[in-house]
């Protein structure tokens, strides 16, 4: 979707995009530049469930569903004795899923459920030490024509300057593992009186090996802050997980 909408905008059919910052590729076409990234709402995965309060609930052998590999990584290695199955649709379809008694639990964005007015379908967040968000997770991008200033000027009082911060470090970071939005890849940065701090996380799908890192830098570092962080994760073999998930 994100392609055709870029198509659009060269083309003169739009004016600008609106997109979810996860789902953003590190490289943006000719002509069209991310303008404006708008205050994070909740960066944290979801738990969904009509039977069980938090993830520590659920029994052995529990059925969970998510269409994250990035979530089924992280899962898998907090708790081996789930059955994590794939989960497709919109977020009506996924719900309905659970409700249909296909899944004892879900792991939904809780920014998506929340901007669908859906947060009481939210039982609890997952905390970021349990499912490290993607990159840019509950985060609105709006892109648009590099020479168009009619559009820049009119969007330019929506931008965050703290959230691009964040964002310019966690893509910075995705752009050196060569990462796609569809890998176990994740990064969540926080500004922190003029600091940035920042944690990265790359694994195997089935969460039989995880690499982590975390580091900190002055805000004005963004971009060199995510690229050392990669280098981190690179350094105990990221590079061979991404390599073969990469193969067709």
């Amino acid at each position: 979707f994100v392609k055709e909408l870029e198509q659009g905008i060269l083309k003169g059919r739009a004016d600008l995009a609106v997109h979810s910052m996860k789902d953003v590729p590190v490289h943006l076409p000719d002509g069209l530049q991310l303008a404006v990234v708008l205050e994070r709402e909740d960066p944290r995965d979801a738990f969904v469930s009509n039977r069980y309060a938090r993830f520590e609930d659920l029994p052995e052998g529990a059925v969970l569903g998510t269409s994250s590999l990035r979530r089924q990584c992280q899962i898998s290695e907090l708790r081996p004795d789930l059955r994590i199955r794939s989960l497709r649709g919109n977020v009506n379809t996924r719900l309905r899923k659970l409700d249909d008694g296909e899944f004892d639990a879900i792991i939904l964005a809780a920014a998506g459920l929340r901007r669908l007015g859906m947060r009481a379908r939210i039982a609890s967040e997952l905390t970021p030490e349990q499912s490290l968000p993607a990159i840019g997770q509950g985060t609105i991008g709006i892109e648009c024509r590099t020479d168009d200033e009619r559009v820049n000027a009119l969007i330019a009082p929506l931008h965050d300057a703290e959230t691009a911060l964040c964002i310019a470090a966690e893509r910075a970071m995705n752009q050196r593992l060569m990462g796609g939005c569809q890998v176990p890849i994740a990064g969540y940065a926080v500004l922190n009186h003029g600091k940035l701090f920042m944690r990265g996380l790359v694994g195997e799908p089935d969460g039989s090996r995880v690499m982590r890192a975390e580091r900190s830098a002055p805000a004005a570092e963004a971009e060199a802050l995510g690229v050392a962080l990669a280098e981190d994760l690179l350094g105990q073999g990221a590079d061979k997980v991404l390599m073969h998930l990469y193969q067709p």
